[in-house]
């Protein structure tokens, strides 16, 4: 491992502060820690966004899940990008028109109801969190392969310079921060690839090979058995529709202007995303050739690894060692800044301010204190999980749960507020048990495996069945005020006052 990784670390980790702390002068107000006051530009929260969503799961997961399966895994860095087209038609003008602060705030928006609100609060928390362990312990694994310190340095370390930067800043300031780190993580996977690719064509293109022939390069779906054909679609729906109901990239289009200005950021977010997956497949393809024994033991470092065993220990890996390693730290850091500001705006203005008002800045820096710790320590005690498979459960409760509200919530006046928590406890709930049972590694066998491994391939359509059928029973449960709320979510920007 480079010498030089360490320096580089600790160089991206001070830049991360120092950039949050020229952001903390423009906040002042709650606007300010909820919503960025709702003056970001496309661009800029373009750039934010992809800075947070490409995560510890993009970075380092994509490509060991390539080096260990082959391209079948192809799908994950497809349903991530893609996911922003079903967003972009189905959800981020409306939900910006909308004047929610928090998905909680949606939901009573447009369905007045308290008790709804208090349940979507419940599953913001659950998601976040479940999302943000797994990229502490990736911190941990970084930094371990790195240095060889324990893992809950990383941890620790990630935990409390984000909980600083996001109590301190809130989303103003963590807009600065994430806009820069996603250009540092496309530079850090761009640029050694390059090098990389020469190296391997220098070396007269070796095949991949190690027992398992050029054909890894070809899918291979178990022969089309129905287990795998079950895995590859639930896959595809946990990621495609999974992305419009992710807590911490939902509350950055609060943060636009207008509804048009946030239509442009998903065009934007969809080219810069696009753009830097087509880099950690490559790592994952050379891996097979350079390093195979790591598909076995630990597919997650094939990125820090790859550019010390391709091109050597000399100035060129050495530097090259160092920047994907500080485009490591960065994933970890941008993604838990965001999940750590969705979760602190709803126990801010849902639990501190119990829903009465959008709270004070104090309830937010106090609310941001405890959704950094309890992940932090939950990193510390539970079992290290994988990477990418934690993150594709996280991606289906959210498909299970958020993803019909919104949808139905945005476009079907016919949804009420028993249907829509009927939905999300039925989908929702399964979705997170599902997740418990293969976090908690339970020897589960045979479709049951499959199904409780794999579950938004019934979970998503059983929570679209019921908030429609539930609804449809409860229709004297219609908001009073709903086609004055639908108006405003579909109304031209022209048209708001």
């Amino acid at each position: 491992m480079s010498n030089l990784a360490l320096p580089a670390i600790v160089l991206v980790t001070l830049v991360t502060v120092t950039i949050g702390v020229y952001g903390v002068r423009f906040a002042r107000t709650t606007s300010d820690f909820l919503v960025a006051s709702r003056v970001v530009s496309p661009t800029w929260n373009a750039a934010a966004i992809g800075g947070e969503y490409l995560s510890a799961a993009s970075f380092l997961g994509v490509a060991g899940l390539v080096l260990a399966n082959g391209v079948d895994m192809l799908w994950y860095p497809v349903g991530f990008a893609a996911g922003y087209l079903a967003l972009l038609l189905f959800v981020a003008a409306p939900l910006r028109r909308s004047g929610a602060f928090t998905l909680p705030d949606f939901c009573e928006v447009r369905l007045g109801s308290r008790w709804l609100r208090r349940l979507a609060t419940g599953f913001v928390v659950f998601i976040g969190w479940l999302y943000l362990v797994p990229q502490l312990q990736g911190a941990g694994l970084t930094l371990e392969t790195i240095t060889g310190a324990p893992s809950w340095v990383g941890a620790v370390v990630v935990g409390t310079v984000v909980t600083g930067n996001v109590a301190l800043g809130g989303m103003r300031s963590i807009t600065f921060v994430q806009a820069f780190q996603y250009w540092l993580k496309l530079t850090a996977l761009a640029f050694p690839v390059v090098f990389l690719l020469m190296a391997w064509q220098g070396d007269g293109r070796p095949a991949i090979t190690d027992g398992v022939g050029e054909e890894w390069l070809l899918p291979h779906t178990g022969g089309g058995a129905p287990e795998a054909l079950f895995e590859t679609y639930s896959l595809i729906l946990a990621t495609f529709l999974g992305t419009m109901g992710l807590p911490h990239v939902l509350v950055r289009f609060y943060t636009n202007p207008d509804g048009a200005a946030a239509r442009r950021t998903t065009l934007v977010v969809l080219g810069l995303v696009g753009l830097f997956y087509l880099f950690p497949p490559l790592y994952g393809v050379l891996g097979r050739v350079y390093t195979p024994e790591l598909a076995e033991n630990d597919p997650d470092a094939v990125v820090l690894v790859l550019p010390g065993v391709v091109l050597g220990m000399g100035v060129l890996g050495q530097v090259l060692g160092a920047l994907v390693a500080a485009g490591a730290f960065a994933a970890f850091l941008s993604t838990s800044s965001g999940l750590l500001t969705s979760v602190a705006g709803v126990l801010s203005t849902d639990v501190l301010a119990r829903g009465s008002s959008s709270g004070t800045a104090r309830d937010f820096r106090i609310a941001s204190l405890i959704a950094g710790v309890v992940p932090m320590v939950l990193a510390l005690q539970v079992a290290e999980l994988e990477v990418s498979r934690v993150v594709g459960l996280a991606f289906a409760v959210a498909a299970s749960s958020f993803c019909p509200l919104l949808v139905l919530g945005i476009w079907w006046r016919g949804l009420t507020d028993v249907g829509a928590a009927a939905g999300i406890i039925a989908g929702g709930g399964a979705a997170a048990l599902a997740v418990l049972l293969t976090v908690l590694g339970l020897p589960l066998e045979g479709w049951v495996g499959v199904i409780t491994g794999h579950p938004a391939a019934w979970t998503v359509p059983l929570a679209f069945g019921v908030m429609v059928v539930v609804s449809l029973a409860t229709r004297h449960r219609l908001p009073p005020t709903v086609g004055k709320t639908m108006l405003r979510l579909h109304a031209p920007d022209s048209l708001h006052l």
